[in-house]
């Protein structure tokens, strides 16, 4: 099976870079001011144009406004659209608006937690199985938090789907094993702090990917 890697979170030349050296077939750029990771309009536009063609612009948002997207999709010529804590409705509304490829994340803690993957059915284009972040958490990803990967056995989802939630370079192998995630999503799990990326990490990541 081949699998994909997205590397969300880029917010420098160098990252970004190494990211698209190490064979990314995303890189993510958040649009969420409480987040470490924010970007300006101005600085997505920067980094975009370091982006080859094959390689998707991904827009992380937390449900975000109608201007917000917009904004976003135009300066850093997202190719997708990523929403956290958004309806079903307003994703479908996003994406009828946009016109890009849309992806609904969903915050997975139990079991119960991926019923909600059918809502989406209609109004994404794919889904998101992201950890839960605890509550109270101004963040919906980003932290280093990893559900347990079993609540996936013998579910079949409704859309493709990527698996995202304290992926690293140690741990990716056993994901793809026990879930046969098609994508998988690191943020945090190539920084050394919270919202500096780095450069071998993100190289150590993509060739544990390239070597499923």
């Amino acid at each position: 099976m081949h699998v994909t890697a997205k590397i969300c979170g880029l917010s420098t030349p160098a990252t970004l870079d190494a990211a698209i050296a190490g064979g990314a077939s995303h890189v993510g750029f958040v649009f969420f001011p409480p987040s470490p990771r924010n970007l300006s309009f101005e600085r997505s536009a920067m980094l975009s144009e370091r982006v080859p063609g094959h390689v998707g612009r991904v827009g992380i948002f937390v449900d975000p406004d109608d201007e917000t997207i917009a904004r976003a999709v135009q300066s850093a010529r997202l190719a997708a659209i990523q929403l956290h804590r958004t309806a079903a409705t307003r994703v479908a509304h996003l994406r009828a608006v946009t016109g890009v490829d849309t992806w609904a994340a969903i915050a997975i803690k139990t079991r119960g937690d991926l019923d909600r993957a059918r809502d989406y059915t209609g109004a994404a284009d794919r889904l998101l199985f992201d950890a839960k972040t605890p509550a109270g958490a101004a963040l919906p990803g980003g932290m280093g938090v990893r559900f347990d990967w079993s609540l996936l056995d013998g579910f079949r989802s409704p859309l493709p789907w990527a698996l995202s939630g304290g992926l690293d370079a140690a741990n990716v192998a056993d994901a793809v094993a026990r879930t046969g995630a098609p994508l998988v999503d690191t943020s945090s799990g190539v920084e050394d702090a919270p919202g500096v990326k780095s450069v071998d990490k993100i190289a150590a990541f993509l060739q544990a990917v390239r070597r499923l």
